[in-house]
């Protein structure tokens, strides 16, 4: 079953009058597979962390923009104007457990 976008893959990410890019709920709930209602409750719930990086150097003009849940992680390379120039989708591998022996 394929699900629908709220927008294009290709869509700019909207920046607002601060200059922070805002991402629509309905097209990053996509991206994790999940309905916006349900990308609502994990940021409610405090399972949503988000980073913003501003480039250097070459990279000058490119923001990489990070977003995890859980074990999974979308990130995006975009131009200053919002412009979707590289966007992934991946799951981490979880961290080893620890084994408590006895002592």
């Amino acid at each position: 079953m394929e699900q629908e976008r709220a927008e294009p893959a290709w869509a700019p990410i909207i920046r607002d009058a601060s200059g922070a890019f805002v991402l629509d709920a309905e097209r990053i709930a996509a991206r994790f597979g999940w309905s916006s209602a349900e990308w609502l409750e994990m940021q409610r719930r405090g399972l949503v962390t988000s980073r913003v990086e501003r480039g250097e150097g070459e990279d000058l003009g490119r923001w990489r923009l990070s977003v995890h849940c859980g074990n999974r992680r979308w990130f995006a390379i975009v131009s200053d104007d919002g412009t979707v120039i590289e966007e992934k989708f991946n799951f981490l591998p979880s961290p080893p457990r620890r084994v408590l022996r006895p002592s």
